[in-house]
């Protein structure tokens, strides 16, 4: 649906995007992750015709955004920054007004989107009376009003309370999975980020770092750490520094819980030697590895 190849965007001596590439499929949700100022505004713009890239080359549906603009972006939605809505007209007013700058067709589509996006019952109200959840949803709605194939937000759950962020994440799952639109998602929430998609690109001081699928990408970044249940844990822990473990500690207090950094190749030789001098273990697991932990090993510690 959208293919972004060795995009490449200055301002002045600065280059701001450089050689960025990725393709984002139908049914798919594609997350773009960067700490402040790595880029990602500066993509999305380029992506729906509001900045040239220099070098490099966007096709949405085969159609080349720089030689066919028009037709490349009757099929593409989006919200860049927040949604543009007139708060003194109602819901329902601004989708109209929206429409009717649309291909035929559009205005029939206001009551199927405000149902799709959970604002039926207040589209008669004005925008000035929403909270900010529901001019997001108004927004993405004005989004799909042109039925595109590919939705670019960004950040569509900033500033939103944690129920609002849920409902923008399962109507984005919604309509990437039930109307196999494709959705390209930038934002800061990780946690949302690693719920709400499934591949994601990671790009710092604008170049990509990392892409890929976000389980392998956790999989990837999970380390060694092993946390070990056993007793005593102060034995348990002073062998595994003399089998050449890194960074171990033991849970202070009588606990018998133990952290340690070992080699995955390594590890029945731990355990069978902790067992062996009488170490009783209950348990070893490795601590599930989070996409923000991935994130800040990648960028080097930079945040979003």
């Amino acid at each position: 649906m959208l293919v972004a190849e060795h995009l490449t965007k200055r301002f002045g001596r600065r280059e701001a995007v450089s050689d960025v590439s990725f393709t984002l499929h139908a049914g798919e949700v594609l997350g773009f992750l960067g700490p402040n100022g790595a880029g990602k505004t500066t993509t999305i713009r380029m992506l729906v015709g509001l900045a040239r890239p220099d070098s490099g080359r966007i096709r949405i549906r085969g159609l080349d955004v720089a030689t066919d603009f028009r037709r490349a972006m009757t099929h593409v939605g989006s919200i860049v920054e927040s949604p543009d809505l007139y708060r003194y007209l109602t819901g329902r007013e601004n989708l109209l007004h929206f429409a009717r700058m649309l291909p035929e067709g559009a205005e029939e589509r206001v009551e199927s989107l405000a149902a799709m996006v959970s604002m039926r019952e207040r589209l008669d109200d004005r925008v000035s009376t929403y909270s900010l959840g529901m001019r997001q949803r108004l927004g993405i709605a004005q989004a799909l009003l042109g039925n595109p194939d590919v939705l670019v937000l960004d950040e569509p759950a900033n500033g939103l309370d944690p129920a609002g962020i849920r409902e923008i994440r399962e109507l984005v799952r919604r309509l990437a999975g039930e109307r196999g639109i494709a959705v390209f998602v930038s934002s800061h929430l990780l946690s949302e980020v690693e719920l709400m998609c499934d591949r994601v690109s990671i790009i710092h001081r604008g170049r990509t770092l990392a892409s890929g699928n976000v389980h392998e990408l956790l999989d990837r970044f999970a380390g060694d750490r092993l946390l070990v249940r056993a007793r005593p844990a102060a034995l348990a822990a002073e062998m595994l520094s003399a089998f050449g473990a890194a960074d171990v500690e033991a849970s202070g207090g009588g606990g018998d819980l133990v952290s340690a950094r070992v080699d995955p190749s390594r590890v029945p030789d731990a355990l069978r030697e902790l067992v062996g001098a009488g170490v009783d273990v209950y348990s070893v697991e490795r601590p599930a590895s989070s996409l923000e932990d991935a994130f800040l090993q990648i960028t080097g510690g930079e945040t979003v």
